[in-house]
């Protein structure tokens, strides 16, 4: 299934974001976009162990920080577990990642802040 054809497209998390990679990606690496999302959402995401909240606090901690926050939100995550999480890495990914990253919870809030009062 196409990435572009729905590949966790009911899923809160990433709320189109799928589609939007892989649009993104269309001149450059479209091959990769798709296998991203579909091995990711299609497959990974899919396993029973884990709901999408504990999935998606776990991979705060990895890169893409804003997309994964957002969707870390979107899934019921509150921004002390979020923020908690980034203090929690540190030590596993050091206290200058941790400072640079602690920086994109604060971003992401005053967003989401801005658009829930419009």
């Amino acid at each position: 299934m196409s990435a572009v054809n729905g590949v966790g497209a009911n899923w809160p998390c990433i709320r189109g974001g799928g589609a939007r990679l892989v649009e993104s990606r269309k001149d450059t690496a479209l091959d990769l976009a798709r296998c991203v999302v579909e091995f990711v959402f299609g497959d990974v995401f899919s396993w029973p162990a884990l709901d999408l909240k504990s999935r998606e606090i776990a991979t705060i901690a990895a890169r893409q920080l804003r997309v994964h926050i957002n969707a870390a939100l979107n899934v019921g995550c509150g921004r002390t577990e979020i923020a908690e999480n980034m203090i929690q890495m540190a030590a596993y990914a050091g206290f200058p990642e941790a400072l640079d990253g602690i920086t994109a919870p604060g971003e992401v809030f005053a967003a989401r802040d801005g658009w829930e009062s419009t």
